[in-house]
């Protein structure tokens, strides 16, 4: 499937909803619940058997997904801010929170549950303009280069990746309540 041409319209995300989302161990759809059916623009079939990249927007870096990656391959629990498109090419801002499911027997992933929720305005303040320099550094010197870089960033600020994220989305009070009661409802 064909990603459509980004446009500068943003979708306005409802607060007091929720998307969930469930890949293969591959990243690809398994599930999307009816919110992320309708924020997406796809439909169901659509969404099902395809990589969970379809909606991902050619203004994200590659090295947020690496790390996102990394992170759920080793059944690490990872938050993320992410810019995401939906199938008319407009775009959507979300905190995502992946929990990877392990099998109780082989002790491999399963699967990755996203629980995803719209992201607070200063969250988009804080990342829009890193990520904008991640890319560039991305589109010049590779994705390597754009790892030294944030890893750099986060030594200077003192704090790590999990650290830096937490603070810019405010997890705590009812927004940590929020992803607590999602896992324990969709694990």
């Amino acid at each position: 499937m064909q990603h459509p041409e980004p446009i500068q319209q943003e979708i306005d995300l409802d607060s007091k909803r929720y998307i969930v989302s469930k890949t293969d161990p591959k990243g690809i759809i398994e599930y999307g619940n009816d919110y992320f059916v309708e924020i997406s623009g796809y439909s169901e079939a659509e969404l099902m058997g395809q990589p969970h990249s379809i909606i991902r927007h050619p203004d994200m870096p590659k090295v947020v997904f690496k790390m996102m990656w990394d992170r759920i391959n080793q059944a690490q629990n990872i938050m993320a801010v992410v810019k995401n498109l939906a199938k008319d090419g407009s775009y959507y801002w979300v905190i995502t929170e992946f929990e990877p499911k392990v099998d109780p027997i082989t002790n491999k992933i399963i699967s990755h549950t996203a629980f995803i929720k719209a992201a607070p305005k200063k969250a988009v303040e804080a990342v829009e303009p890193l990520y904008a320099k991640l890319l560039e550094i991305e589109n010049n010197g590779g994705m390597q280069a754009s790892e030294k870089y944030l890893r750099g960033l986060l030594e200077e600020k003192n704090m790590t990746y999990d650290e830096f994220i937490n603070n810019i989305v405010g997890n705590k009070g009812i927004f940590k309540i929020f992803f607590t009661m999602m896992k324990k409802l969709f694990s």
